[in-house]
Parts: structure tokens; C-alpha cells; sequence
């Protein structure tokens, strides 16, 4: 039996020559369903990450390299949909812009990790465990598992029975009602 010996070298330049082949069309079907520029090169680097990431793991070659690239961009594309629309229940705004909780919790900025912004992320996250005690259960449990723990609604809604609409509008609810109470620790600890 013969094994056929790779050089890690020789397993790069093949790596580079198949990213360099495939990247325009992957780039191009991100584009068109993507809202920004940003997002599509986020998600083709991610893409071409898991292909990187794939390979070093198993050193095997995928049989359909085409229709796997395609099928990891469109999972990514709706992953980070999803992601974002989760994150407008905490950015509604019911005509006030002057609380944004989600940013506040889920930085993404350079800055939140200057002391001034982790001190008053701490002070809200303290708030935010209070007030959820105050929550009906249904809506604290809902609020808890997809906000905190990341779950997506449609699987709460296998695991429990409950209509994802239901789960939806019990979310909603628990999000106005932590809004309204967190809008005056919100803008004390802004405006100080």
C-alpha cells in the first residue's frame, strides 16, 4: 500500500488555490442577500475560516467544496439575520431613542472595555437581574433564553409545545416592561 506525503506547504498553496478559486462566487452570493458591505465580509471570512478550520481538523478533501462553501454562506447569512433580528426586540424604541439597553448589555464597540463603559455595563447587568425578578415567569423564562442563553425561539417552541407567536408576544412584552424600568438607571448612569 502507498501513502501519498503532503508537505504542509504543498497543503497551503492547495488550501490558497482553492480559496482564490472559489471566493468570487461566494463573495458575490453573500452580497446579494446582505444588507452591507461589512456583513458580507464578515460572513465570506467566516466562511472561508470554517473551510480552513475543516480541513486542518480532518485533512480530508470535501467531495463537493462547491455546494459546502455555498451551504456554510447560506447558514452564516441566516444565522446573523436571526441574531439581528433577536437584537431589534431589545432596540425597539416605541418612539424614545434615548434607551438602548441592547447596546448597553452587548457592546460592540471599541471602547466597551474602557473602565467608565464595563462599570456601567456591571450596574445595569445588576438591574437587569433584579428586574427580571418582577416578570411574570412565562415572560422571564422566554427573555432568559433568548437574549441570555441564545436560544432560538422555534426551538423553545418544539421543546415546550408553546406557539413561537405566543413565545414572540410573551418576549415582546417582557422586553417593553424591562425598557421602561431600566430607562431611569439607563440615563442616570449616562448622564452623570
Amino acid at each position: 500500500m502507498m501513502v501519498l506525503s503532503v508537505s504542509k506547504s504543498e497543503y497551503r498553496e492547495d488550501l490558497e488555490r482553492q480559496i482564490k478559486e472559489h471566493q468570487p462566487r461566494i463573495r458575490s452570493f453573500i452580497k446579494n442577500r446582505v444588507p452591507t458591505t461589512e456583513d458580507a465580509e464578515d460572513i465570506a471570512q467566516d466562511v472561508f475560516y470554517q473551510f480552513v478550520k475543516t480541513m486542518d481538523k480532518t485533512h480530508n478533501p470535501i467531495e463537493n467544496l462547491s455546494g459546502w462553501l455555498f451551504r456554510v454562506a447560506r447558514n452564516l447569512i441566516i444565522n446573523k439575520k436571526k441574531k439581528k433580528k433577536e437584537a431589534s426586540f431589545l432596540m425597539e424604541s416605541d418612539g424614545d431613542e434615548s434607551l438602548d439597553v441592547y447596546a448597553t448589555l452587548f457592546p460592540q464597540t471599541e471602547d466597551s472595555d474602557s473602565p467608565i463603559n464595563v462599570y456601567i455595563r456591571s450596574l445595569m447587568w445588576e438591574e437587569l437581574e433584579q428586574v427580571l425578578t418582577e416578570l411574570p415567569i412565562e415572560q422571564r423564562e422566554i427573555f432568559e433564553l433568548t437574549e441570555l442563553e441564545g436560544l432560538p425561539v422555534k426551538e423553545i417552541s418544539e421543546a415546550t409545545g408553546i406557539a413561537v407567536n405566543t413565545l414572540l408576544s410573551r418576549k415582546h412584552y417582557a422586553v417593553k416592561f424591562l425598557r421602561k424600568r431600566l430607562k431611569s438607571t439607563y440615563e442616570e448612569l449616562i448622564n452623570q
